[in-house]
Order: structure tokens, then C-alpha cells, then sequence
């Protein structure tokens, strides 16, 4: 949106409330990066229903038609990739824009390593401040060459280099670095073997499957063996667990009757919001669990509960890394207090969700105390007011849903980014009984 001041969007959501019915979320967003990424180096035409049309993943398509890569989309949802094979990408003529994406970014580092050209991936200010060399020296391990700014973004892939299978134990868990390191697998000589601490998403290792390539995974470890070659597939991207987040809180905090969200994705290393929230004394059912393609999906019943704060177990951390901002939100309309550690991965988000979010409850009369890797929160009564997203789409969508239980109406500022994840959020949540206002 050149030219214009998106910061200047808020979201004016009066206080209390309830939401009931039934909904639907947008394709998941990791699912669908993935599904172009790898259709782009597959052969043959791979096509892709319930695509997210987010600017996040716009950003990984327009990034493989630059690679010259076609990519037709005949209807809104639906993604037809004509694979190029593992190697077929051509140099792009100019930098390859993420925009807001880490996900792209760091995928399409793991893709160009081992190419035979070079390019240089750039993103937008939020994206320019965020690590990538989590992602860079492991990689560099296997014989790219990369270069980055001060660790940060733009990031410089040169080509022609010669990559050979390592055996990588990941320092902090990461699906975004391990999927990296898979995919620049599939350049490499010999077996890449990647090793983390804890759980992380495993869809790449999914959707590699899905397209043909064989995968070892076991508890810890997964590995793969290099030239592997992709074949298309018909993929059906499942409702987006870390939207539907925002809406399973709304149902257990301010839930009238059964509320239902329909084809949600319940990936098992996806779910840690709600075995989270059962530990809370949320009443979350799962209902109709079949499967898309590789990927399991349900929908889920949600009730109004009453919520007590605990000591979130560290083990369910990563699974839930992406949800902590609506987590926190749940946190504040709980009795007691809800303490999170071993989630300092939140520092390097879009923003500082941990600072970020201890500000926001602030600002609306909670007690939260920000640690180096988590934060201790007091639940209590939300008063109204505003308050600043800092131009993070996950905080901003989170401060929306804590108006259902405030005193005052909200005024939650900096919205703009809420498309790079979850275009269409606003309608949604009107349609499920909100009197969410989007405001300039």
C-alpha cells in the first residue's frame, strides 16, 4: 500500500459481549507457504485448495513467479503451481520481497541456498529488525554462502555453492530454521539430519511426504537424503489453528451456548493452546476429527468457562508459540495468576510480544510482570481504554477479543498488519456476534 499511512488503522471494539454460532477460518497460514514453496521445485502442476490469502503468503507466491515459477489463481482460495522441479528456478531480476514474512524469508533461504544463482531477500521494517542467522549459520555449515545485515535482514544468498548433509542439533527450537535446513537438504549431497530440544511444526516434514519425498521423523530427530525429486499433489489446506486461537479464547471467556469453528487444523504439534487452556478449565471439544491429505483437521466446540491461573508446563511452549498473545488475554480473565517461561522466542517476533503485551494488560488494569523469557499475570478485571499494537497483527487481534470482557470499550491501535496473517478477521468476529469497528 504505497503511499499511505497504514499505522493509522485502529480497531474500536465496544466492551463486553459474547460470541455464539458457528464460523470458519481462513487456510493456515504455515501449511500454505509451504504448499507453494514446494509445488514450485515438485514436477508436474500441483494444486492448492483453501490457499490463505494473506499478504504473508502472497509474499512466498510472488517470490516463486520471480523465480520463474507459474502460478495461476483461478478462484479465490485455490493456487495452481506449475513445478519447475528441484532445479529449474531461474535468477530473479530484483530483490525478492517477504514483506512481513519470516516464515517466507526463512524457508526461501533454505531453498536459494542451493541454487545456482544468487538473490537477495529484503522485507518491510518489522522484518528488517528480525533474526536470521539462526537460520544462516547452520546453513552455512552445509556450504552456503550468505551474508546479512548485522544478523537482520537484507539477506544476500550467492549462488553456485556446494552443499553437503550435516548432522545439526538446533540450540533453541525453531520449525521455521529446521524446515530451512530440510529443504536446502534436497541440494545437498548425502543426509541432512536435523536434531531439536523440543517439539516444533511439523508440516514441511508433512508435506514432503505428500509430494513424494521420503522422511525419517522420530521423537527429536527428523532426516532426509539430498536429491530427492518432488511430484505434484492436490493439497487441501486446513482452517488455520493460530487464527481460530482468537476465537477459541472469545468462546471460553464470553461464549453464549455452543460456539462451533469449523475445519480447523489439529495438527498434534500445533495444539498446545488447547491443552493449555484445558489446563485452565476451558470446555474445548473436538468434533468430526477426519484428515486433509496428511493433515489432520476438526471442528471445535467451545463453552464459557471459568478460568484459573497455572504454571504453563515448558514442554507446551513451542507448541503454542504463535498463540501467546490471545494466551496472555485468557491469562487476565483467569483467577489466580498464569505464569509462562522458556518462551523467550516471543522477544523476536514481530514485536516483543512478551513487552508488548505486559504494556497492552497493563494499559487495561492488569497486573503482568514481564521476565527475560515469559510473563507472570495476575488475572483481574480489564478496564477499557487503548491501546498500542505496535503494528503486530497477533497483538492487535488479541486486544480486540479482551474487549469482550472489559468495562469500557477498547480502542486497539496499529491494525493495518492484521492482513499479513488473517485478512477478513474483522468480518469474522462480526459475524460471530462482535460489534468490532475498523476506524481511521
Amino acid at each position: 500500500m504505497a503511499g499511505t499511512d497504514r499505522s493509522q488503522a485502529s480497531y474500536r471494539v465496544p466492551h463486553g459481549g459474547c460470541v455464539r454460532g458457528e464460523i470458519a477460518v481462513p487456510g493456515d497460514k504455515s501449511v500454505s507457504h509451504r504448499a507453494v514453496l514446494l509445488g514450485a521445485i515438485a514436477e508436474g502442476t500441483t494444486e492448492v485448495e483453501n490457499f490463505l490469502e494473506s499478504e504473508d503468503c502472497l509474499a512466498t507466491l510472488n517470490a516463486m513467479r520471480a523465480l520463474g515459477v507459474g502460478i495461476e489463481r483461478p478462484a479465490a482460495g485455490r493456487v495452481v503451481v506449475e513445478g519447475v522441479g528441484l532445479d529449474g528456478l531461474q535468477a530473479p531480476t530484483a530483490s525478492l520481497d517477504m514483506g512481513n514474512a519470516g516464515t517466507a524469508m526463512r524457508l526461501s533461504m533454505g531453498l536459494l541456498a542451493g541454487q545456482r544463482f544468487g538473490a537477495t531477500l529484503v522485507g518491510d521494517a518489522s522484518l528488517s529488525r528480525r533474526p536470521m542467522e539462526r537460520a544462516a549459520a547452520p546453513l552455512r555449515l552445509m556450504g552456503a554462502r550468505i551474508d546479512t545485515s548485522g544478523g537482520r535482514p537484507p539477506v544476500t544468498m550467492h549462488g553456485g555453492c556446494r552443499l553437503q548433509g550435516i548432522d545439526c542439533t538446533l540450540e533453541v527450537p525453531s520449525a521455521q530454521v529446521k524446515s530451512a535446513l530440510l529443504i536446502a537438504g534436497l541440494y545437498a549431497e548425502g543426509e541432512t539430519i536435523v536434531r531439536e530440544p523440543a517439539p516444533t511444526r511439523d508440516h514441511t516434514e508433512r508435506m514432503l511426504r505428500a509430494f513424494g519425498v521420503p522422511v525419517q521423523s522420530e521423537p527429536g530427530r527428523v532426516a532426509l537424503r539430498g536429491r530427492a525429486r518432488l511430484h505434484a499433489a492436490h493439497l487441501q489446506v486446513p482452517g488455520d489453528l493460530s487464527s481460530a486461537a482468537f476465537f477459541i479464547v472469545a468462546g471460553v471467556i464470553a461464549g453464549e451456548g455452543r460456539f462451533l469453528i469449523r475445519d480447523v487444523g489439529i495438527n498434534p504439534t500445533r495444539t498446545g493452546l488447547l491443552a493449555i487452556l484445558r489446563l485452565m478449565g476451558a470446555d474445548i471439544r473436538v468434533r468430526n476429527a477426519r484428515l486433509a491429505g496428511d493433515e489432520p483437521l476438526a471442528d471445535l466446540e467451545v463453552h464459557a468457562s471459568e478460568l484459573k491461573g497455572i504454571e504453563v508446563p515448558r514442554a507446551l511452549v513451542p507448541l503454542a508459540i504463535d498463540e501467546f498473545p490471545v494466551l496472555f488475554v485468557a491469562a487476565a480473565c483467569a483467577r489466580g495468576t498464569t505464569v509462562v517461561a522458556g518462551a523467550a522466542e516471543l522477544r523476536v517476533k514481530e514485536s516483543d510480544r512478551i513487552a508488548v503485551m505486559a504494556e497492552g494488560l497493563s494499559a487495561l488494569g492488569i497486573e503482568a510482570l514481564p521476565r527475560p523469557d515469559g510473563l507472570s499475570i495476575v488475572g483481574g478485571t480489564l478496564q477499557g481504554g487503548r491501546v498500542a499494537s505496535h503494528g503486530d497483527h497477533r497483538v492487535a487481534m488479541a486486544f480486540a477479543i479482551a474487549a469482550l470482557r472489559a468495562r469500557s470499550d477498547v480502542l486497539v491501535e496499529d491494525v493495518a498488519n492484521v492482513a499479513t496473517s488473517f485478512p477478513g478477521f474483522a468480518a469474522i468476529a462480526r459475524h460471530a456476534g462482535m460489534a468490532i469497528e475498523e476506524v481511521r
